[in-house]
């Protein structure tokens, strides 16, 4: 178990490595269709399609690894008092009875949509758009499937501390405000 905590916990790491390399792509797209639009006057469809694909992935790929470095809001009004125990056993439940349901009421809903999608090679409605719509529309399958892989270790790591000590040896030392 200690095993596949800490692999599902890398994987979620190394995604979320290489996924930060898009909000550079997003920032040199973008400030290509400036360039492209203003100085010289010509369209950049297939860029500004560029930048939307980058901002889509970094946010539904990122989301796993936002998690798991603790980025998201959580409102801990009650039981940042409560003993170790009794918060082990609410996030545990939040996993069970809210996360994991809702995931994979994302993957059910989704199959059919992204399936209809890939069935035709969805692309651009756009003149000179990307021809891979397809392929974003498949981001809303690998959100829930990331997160449900994250649930396995984050639920692994209220079972078993040793995964979470050894997992913050790896962690990133991001620092997170608010």
């Amino acid at each position: 178990m200690l095993r596949t905590v800490l692999f599902l916990d890398a994987l979620t790491r190394h995604t979320g490595w290489a996924v930060r390399w898009l909000a550079l792509l997003m920032l040199v797209g973008t400030l290509g269709v400036v360039i492209l639009r203003y100085v010289f006057g010509l369209p950049a469809i297939m860029v500004q399609e560029s930048v939307l694909y980058a901002h889509a992935a970094l946010f539904m790929l990122g989301a796993a690894y936002t998690w798991q470095q603790g980025g998201h809001v959580r409102v801990d009004v009650f039981s940042r008092n409560w003993p170790q125990s009794r918060r082990l056993w609410a996030e545990r439940l939040g996993i069970l009875l809210l996360l994991i349901p809702f995931a994979l009421f994302l993957l059910w809903s989704g199959w059919s949509y992204v399936g209809n999608s890939w069935s035709i090679a969805e692309g651009s409605p756009d003149a000179g758009g990307l021809p891979f719509v397809y392929l974003l529309k498949t981001l809303l399958l690998l959100l829930p499937l990331l997160l449900l892989l994250q649930a396995v270790a984050e639920l692994g790591k209220t079972w078993l501390p040793q995964a979470q000590d050894r997992n913050e040896q790896h962690a990133d030392k991001e620092t997170h405000y608010g």
